[in-house]
């Protein structure tokens, strides 16, 4: 393999590469990409069968821990879909494992907790992150680095709320009972919680960054529970806190969440320059709750993917069509992805004609 990682360097004072006509970057920054940037949460992932078979025989976790085997799936969507951004493969509770919390991820469940976190005790006896312990995560990030050439590499973390749900529920849920009653019955030891895990967010951001990933998002999948209220209280100064401590970095910084359409304003205030929006919400629509000089991402539905070519192509032309109302309104930029991950039927062939036709808009 051919490295151009010192060519790229050389070019940029930060030592980061130097990436001035990559069009994702350009969107998210409001300048004029040469063709709207595309990519997919999940891009990486159970819809391609090169990944299937590369993960029959690892777990979930191994591989996340495996700089190889994460530089090999991260590419992987890229050379297949030529999609104008990687995203970095991994999973938001590895800081979390990384650090010592007992967890692991279950086929079909997601990731279960041992001993779940709901009293002040066991807030205080939570193991934190130390940049040392993700080093084979930032190994990866180096070796993709050389691989790209001159496609962004996507960063990701967990948010705090969002780690916060699976430690205190012990695993995926739908009503977040424990972790409101923590949050209203206990707020500082909610608050406490939450800046524990806004540190370990940042330093698992912050180890990423200095390997050099192009931008970072912060995934906060499990915000759309809450109030607006209850997260501009409870939420959003921790999630304020990641984005400040990484904004020295100078790349990019995308905040998406599922179902937050009514957060979206107190989303785009907690510091991201990118807001991403699920399908439930049109862009043209979003732009008016984020407010103007940021740019948006998204927001297909995922399941349009099943609903045959014609239908995909219609329901792209409307996101298109949305997208471009928002950036006549204020937005700065538009990066068109799902409004949530790939599904893993997906047919991969479906993903490449759609970032075919996002090329040609």
């Amino acid at each position: 393999m051919t490295s151009t990682r010192t060519d790229t360097r050389r070019a940029h004072p930060s030592g980061r590469r130097h990436l001035p006509d990559a069009p994702l970057l350009a969107a998210a920054e409001g300048r004029r990409p040469r063709h709207r940037p595309v990519w997919f949460m999940r891009q990486a992932g159970r819809s391609l069968p090169e990944y299937r078979e590369l993960r029959a025989t690892t777990g979930m976790l191994e591989s996340c821990f495996n700089p190889d085997l994460v530089c090999e799936i991260t590419l992987q969507p890229v050379r297949r879909h030529r999609v104008d951004a990687a995203i970095l493969f991994s999973d938001i509770v590895v800081p979390l494992k990384a650090a010592g919390v007992d967890l692991d991820i279950v086929a079909g469940v997601g990731p279960v907790i041992a001993h779940p976190v709901r009293t002040a005790a066991d807030v205080r006896a939570l193991p934190r992150l130390v940049p040392e312990q993700v080093t084979p995560i930032a190994d990866a990030v180096r070796l993709l680095v050389d691989e790209l050439d001159q496609t962004p590499l996507i960063g990701f973390a967990g948010a705090p709320f969002t780690l916060a749900s699976y430690l205190v529920e012990g695993g995926p849920s739908r009503n977040h009972e424990h972790t409101k009653a923590l949050m209203h019955g206990e707020p500082e030891t909610w608050h406490a919680l939450l800046g524990a895990l806004a540190d370990t967010t940042i330093a698992f951001l912050q180890a990423q960054l200095a390997a050099g990933v192009d931008a970072i998002q912060l995934f906060d999948s499990w915000a759309g529970a809450l109030t607006e209220a209850d997260y501009r209280e409870f939420v959003m100064p921790h999630s304020e806190r990641v984005f400040a401590e990484v904004a020295n970095a100078g790349v990019p910084r995308i905040h998406f969440g599922v179902g937050t359409g009514e957060l979206l304003g107190a989303m785009g205030e907690a510091g991201a320059d990118v807001v991403g929006v699920d399908w439930r919400v049109p862009l043209d629509v979003a732009v008016g709750r984020v407010g103007p000089g940021k740019a948006l991402q998204g927001n297909l539905d995922p399941a349009t993917l099943f609903a045959g070519w014609d239908v995909v192509e219609r329901e792209v032309g409307k996101v298109l069509a949305a997208a471009d109302r928002a950036l006549e309104a204020g937005a700065i930029g538009h990066i068109f992805n799902l409004g949530h991950g790939v599904p893993p039927d997906t047919d991969p062939e479906v993903l490449t004609r759609v970032v075919d036709l996002v090329h040609r808009s």
